[in-house]
């Protein structure tokens, strides 16, 4: 049964917090969401730890991501052992992800989550770095390497000399 480093697994008794982000997610319909995209991309789906629910074997290839969640629902066309391997804190980075959508109202987070994804490649080049929710769910426990930001202003030509508009 996967476990990230803090030891919990799916048999572990939820917070009071976990409790509410359940039934906040499943009323906001972000969790009946995952599951049927869980569902239609053909993954397994098994408890995980934090309350979530582990869905791999996706088959689609969008996101193009190690592992995606919606609601309380974690997705990934790989196996969970395989990612925990690689990335120990990355159920925890998902689990903040599931807080972010009850704090968002559910579906409504999708549609800030783009835009965020937008503006960090605008600001570093990359989908994650500047995005508010990565950063906030924690880049480094999610895979994701920190990329500088860029500056917003635009490069002015420098002309030569001797070349201007003749008066």
């Amino acid at each position: 049964m996967p476990q990230d480093r803090s030891g919990q697994d799916a048999g572990a008794p939820l917070t009071p917090a976990e409790r509410r982000r359940r039934r906040a997610n499943r009323a906001n319909l972000s969790t009946p969401l995952g599951l049927l995209v869980a569902r239609l991309g053909g993954a397994r789906r098994r408890p995980g730890p934090y309350g979530l629910v582990l869905a791999e074997g996706y088959r689609f290839r969008f996101p193009v991501a190690g592992a995606f969640t919606v609601g309380d629902v974690i997705i990934t066309a790989r196996s969970f052992d395989a990612l925990l391997r690689r990335t120990p804190d990355l159920l925890r980075h998902e689990e903040l992800h599931a807080r972010q959508y009850a704090r968002c109202l559910g579906l409504p987070y999708l549609g800030l989550y783009v835009l965020a994804m937008g503006w960090s490649v605008v600001r570093t080049g990359d989908r994650a770095s500047g995005n508010v929710f990565e950063r906030r769910a924690g880049l480094v426990a999610g895979g994701y390497v920190e990329r500088p930001v860029r500056s917003l202003r635009r490069r002015r030509r420098r002309h030569g000399a001797g070349r201007g508009r003749a008066g």
